[in-house]
């Protein structure tokens, strides 16, 4: 660490889904219904990572 810069503590994170602090029994989020909903988001296909279309022209 360099001299002279003070170490800060750690930031507490928040819930992705309503905002409010984490809990560590939940951890990244405050609840295990935030917990459900993400994994309802994921599920339900709300959610979707991008990717490029696979070229098929292997003839």
């Amino acid at each position: 660490m360099p001299a002279g810069k003070p170490a800060r503590p750690a930031k507490a994170k928040s819930c992705p889904i309503c905002g409010k602090p984490a809990t560590p029994e939940s951890h990244p989020f405050c609840s295990e219904r935030c917990r459900d909903v993400d994994l309802n988001r994921w599920l339900s296909g709300s959610y979707a990572i991008p990717a490029a279309p696979a070229d098929d022209d292997e003839d």
